[in-house]
């Protein structure tokens, strides 16, 4: 992330912190106040971004949906409905015993150079 990319977001949460609407002008104003140099292309972009969103519920789930992609598909492949845990659990089985099974093919009795 760059330094002007930065900036911005700091900008914004700070104004979010303040109660203060997000927009491009605010956002320049505090980005020059803080003595740095941004393309003027960030402030507008971060401000476009930002229109209409409820950056506190962004702000708490930052984590969540990185988790929630994770498991959608666990749940979908599980096929017999059921929850998604136990979908994992039996998927993570399987897939050890393939590893099993795979390890128990390579010692046949004999090495490569015997």
């Amino acid at each position: 992330m760059s330094d002007s990319e930065l900036a911005c977001v700091y900008s914004a949460l700070i104004l979010h912190d303040a109660g203060v609407p997000i927009s491009a002008d605010k956002i320049k104003t505090l980005v020059k106040a803080a003595g740095i140099d941004v393309e003027p292309i960030w402030p507008s972009l971060f401000a476009k971004a930002l229109e209409g969103k409820d950056i506190g519920s962004l702000i708490c789930n930052v984590g969540s949906g990185a988790a929630a992609a994770a498991a959608a598909p666990a749940a979908g492949g599980g096929g017999g409905g059921g929850g998604g845990e136990t979908a994992t659990n039996e998927e993570k089985k399987e897939e050890k015993k393939e590893e099993e099974e795979e390890e128990s093919d390579d010692d046949m009795g004999f090495g490569l150079f015997d």
